[in-house]
């Protein structure tokens, strides 16, 4: 699956590298990784059903 996220400082989406899924303090799940631009560390929340839908 490929998940996109905003990089504050290439002012541009991209596609994420090296996606890992991540539980958040507040239970939430995210992706992180890095950006191809810029090399900076990127974050995505996952909605409810895009993370039910990784669980399976």
């Amino acid at each position: 699956m490929d998940f996109t996220a905003y990089d504050v400082k290439a002012k541009k989406k991209i596609k994420i590298q090296d996606p890992k899924v991540v539980k958040m303090k507040n239970g939430r799940m995210a992706v992180t990784g890095k950006s191809p631009a810029t090399g900076i560390k990127v974050y995505r929340i996952l909605s409810k059903k895009d993370a039910q839908s990784l669980k399976k």
